[in-house]
């Protein structure tokens, strides 16, 4: 029988000076935000403003077939526009207006800014706010950027849903919103646990058509989903709303401990609690210890990249019993990350933002049995004879919550896996 990894006691992270890194980072375009978003806004439309390039990166990362019709588009700038030889604004309206008049089903458009200087010279919110009032009521038009300059790629779905926010109507029920875009099969084990406890009305945002639209008020609590929607959580705050801080629900451990939360909030018994999560929380420690065991005794080393990196270390420190080197995020919110902090082993380095030639540097040192990396870097360190986890496949998988504990959890071993393989067939 595969035992639970038991964490020993710590006091956590959350007063670890933090390693302030300024310099050459190596980050993921935000545009990508739109590849799960406009699966999750079935009444959304993502115009990105930007260049060829643009457009062959969303073509790419989404894999959409050429008879395909997806709720996204590039509406490219040619360099015509810079010199000041056509209207760009113009031009903008005009692939506007086309698109909306082929497209009756589009109940809200997205204008999307990227990094081209032809892009950045625009005032796209000045833009969608002279749409808005064009095509209202039938269109909502918002902006936001995706530019790779300016965000790490998971920023892209944080800038989106911030500018929903002020949008939404104002409310005084007391109702509890779920912040962030995830796989519809994870949201409904989220919602269904909550429910079953007798926790409602559940909101969702984003909300998947806008006549599924709630308010937002000082009776509106709300819990974060996704360790990187800071500028989101912000522009709640902003409305009123309250925030319910937890450890982010990955693995058993933080899984249990976000709905804990929640849960106190609503007045929830002990003992409903234990009905409702006692099932699947032996479920997941299960699967985890079962997915984990390849794991137990590695060091883990955390390039910033995706945001999610400060409770994915808690996850395989206490639940899977790795032990982490160093862990980086491109930033450190403290009132959203403070719960994962405090659960966090002492020991690692935290670092907020990249100084990539001195952090490759003291990976190189490290020697970690595992690297989490973003894609420029997987290659080169797999060379050197460093494992690599590719940090973009952590967004893309399902990996909240208790049913996907052991998968999230075997994302992680299977390169040690392997690198153990390999080992032993070269030795043969």
């Amino acid at each position: 029988m595969t035992e639970r990894f038991t964490p020993p006691p710590s006091r956590g992270c959350s007063s670890t000076p933090v390693l302030k890194e300024r310099g050459q980072h190596e980050v993921f375009c935000g545009l990508t935000g739109i590849i799960w978003l406009h699966r999750k806004m079935q009444d959304a439309f993502f115009l990105v403003v930007g260049s060829r390039t643009c457009a062959h990166l969303l073509q790419s990362a989404a894999g959409v077939m050429i008879f395909a019709e997806p709720r996204f588009a590039t509406a490219i700038l040619e360099e015509t526009d810079l010199a000041g030889m056509a209207d760009a604004q113009q031009e903008l309206d005009r692939v506007v207006s086309e698109l909306l008049e082929r497209r009756p089903d589009i109940k809200q458009l997205f204008l999307v800014g990227s990094c081209p200087s032809e892009v950045i010279k625009l005032d796209l919110a000045k833009a969608a706010e002279r749409m808005s009032a064009q095509f209202a009521p039938n269109v909502r038009v918002l902006s936001y950027s995706g530019s790779g300059i300016e965000t790490t790629f998971t920023q892209g779905e944080d800038a989106c849903l911030a500018a929903m926010v002020p949008v939404l109507p104002q409310t005084d029920a007391r109702e509890l919103l779920l912040v962030g875009a995830l796989p519809d099969v994870v949201e409904e084990q989220a919602v269904g646990l909550l429910e079953a406890m007798g926790i409602g009305p559940i909101r969702i945002l984003p909300a998947s058509r806008v006549n599924d639209e709630y308010g937002i008020g000082p009776n509106t609590l709300y819990a974060l989903t996704q360790p990187f929607l800071t500028e989101t959580h912000e522009a709640l705050q902003r409305r009123g709303a309250n925030h319910i801080a937890a450890p982010f629900p990955f693995g058993e451990e933080g899984t249990t401990q976000w709905l804990r939360a929640i849960a106190d909030q609503f007045g929830v018994s002990d003992a409903k609690f234990a009905e409702v999560t006692d099932a699947p929380r032996a479920r997941a420690t299960k699967a985890v210890a079962q997915a984990s065991e390849a794991l137990r005794g590695k060091s883990v080393f955390f390039f910033p990249d995706s945001q999610l990196e400060i409770p994915l270390a808690r996850f395989l420190t206490r639940e899977c019993g790795m032990e982490a080197v160093e862990v980086g995020a491109p930033f450190i919110h403290r009132s959203v990350m403070t719960p994962d902090l405090e659960l966090l082993s002492e020991g690692p380095i935290i670092a907020e933002g990249q100084d990539v030639d001195k952090q490759l540097d003291r990976c190189r040192a490290a020697r970690p049995d595992l690297t989490v990396c973003g894609l420029g870097l997987a290659n080169p360190l797999e060379a050197e004879g460093l494992t690599t986890k590719w940090a973009i496949e952590l967004v893309f998988t399902p990996v909240h919550f208790y049913e996907q504990a052991g998968d999230l959890a075997g994302l992680f071993s299977r390169p040690v896996r392997r690198r153990s393989l390999l080992k032993m067939e070269a030795a043969e």
